[in-house]
């Protein structure tokens, strides 16, 4: 399994990112995709997971600005930000789960493949 974060940068609060993670080497269709961010001395925390079969669930704090999708002909999951705020400043990882269940895994221990990472810094 390969995967491929990008699409961070600097922008200020409000504005709006779109993440992207490319996939290769894995039945895509098959997989749970999530997100997850870590800032500077802090552990890495959930963002949003979308299921094989669509469903999602984002964390409580991106809630209504936040917005993961899959597309698994491209084999790509986004992470759209909207509204963005400081304290979403952090490196963003995409992960994937090779399991179809209903079950939202968010703990970045039940993910075995990860990406790189992709910086996202919002400056007030």
């Amino acid at each position: 399994v390969q995967l491929q974060a990008f699409g961070g940068g600097l922008v200020q609060a409000g504005d709006s990112l779109r993440l992207s993670c490319a996939a290769s080497r894995l039945t895509f269709s098959s997989y749970a995709m999530g997100w997850f961010r870590q800032a500077p001395g802090k552990a890495r925390e959930f963002v949003a997971i979308i299921n094989y079969n669509g469903r999602t669930y984002h964390v409580d704090s991106v809630k209504g600005r936040f917005t993961i999708s899959r597309d698994n002909a491209k084999k790509i999951v986004y992470l759209q930000m909207n509204s963005l705020k400081p304290e979403d400043s952090a490196v963003y990882y995409c992960a994937a789960k090779g399991l179809r269940t209903e079950v939202f895994y968010t703990r970045p221990s039940d993910y075995a493949d990860w990406g790189q990472g992709t910086q996202v810094t919002v400056s007030s």
